[in-house]
């Protein structure tokens, strides 16, 4: 005699314990494929230091340092600078260059780090040139034209390369530094400029 049915299915038994006993099977096999799967990895690392960056300037071409704001390097200007009068113009050399161990080339702003005392008739020019010796016969490219003392030019600036070996100190850029006083100046008038040397690394 046969399994009622319903719905056109058998509702035996035997028919329910096979369709369980073949879903096991399925899923027995799954498992086995999980469990033979292989894992394999690779890994890269890499190592990192910072470089060092460092200007220094000096007033004689040799002896080179790193000057603050409070200790800032003094510009040896020739024996006018004590007596100026209208129409006479004082000279000092400067040199700035790239310390020892800086890794990497750079850029200069000159900058004006401000001025005391009076500065009305007083003038200053700077020329880029190839020797410390600063004077009337001085000769290069003009890093600032004729402009009042205690203002800098918009994008007054200069390069300066690392040393080869980067051990090395860099080549200096030597500038001639150059004040006027004009009609404009005042009998017994003083004044003191900064300039400040604002150096950022290629």
């Amino acid at each position: 005699m046969s399994a009622p049915r319903r719905n056109g299915l058998f509702r035996g038994r035997k028919g329910v314990v096979r369709a369980i006993l073949a879903g096991g099977v399925v899923l027995g096999v799954g498992a086995a494929i999980t469990l033979a799967a292989w894992n394999s990895s690779d890994f890269a690392t890499g190592d990192f230091q910072a470089g060092t960056f460092a200007i220094e300037g000096s007033t004689d071409g040799s002896a080179f340092a790193n000057h603050s704001s409070t200790s800032p390097a003094e510009l040896s200007f020739d024996v006018s600078a004590a007596n100026l009068s209208p129409g006479v113009t004082t000279y000092s050399g400067y040199a700035v260059r790239l310390a020892a161990n800086s890794s990497t080339g750079g850029t200069v702003t000159l900058l004006s780090a401000g001025t005391t005392g009076t500065t009305t008739g007083l003038t200053y020019t700077i020329i880029e040139t190839d020797s410390i010796t600063c004077d009337a016969t001085t000769t290069g490219t003009a890093l600032v034209p004729s402009t009042a003392l205690g203002t800098v030019p918009a994008s007054t600036t200069f390069t300066l390369s690392p040393g080869t070996p980067t051990t090395d100190a860099g080549a200096p850029q030597f500038l001639c530094i150059a004040v006027t006083a004009d009609d404009g100046l005042s009998q017994g008038q003083s004044a003191t400029a900064t300039w400040q040397f604002s150096a950022q690394s290629d």
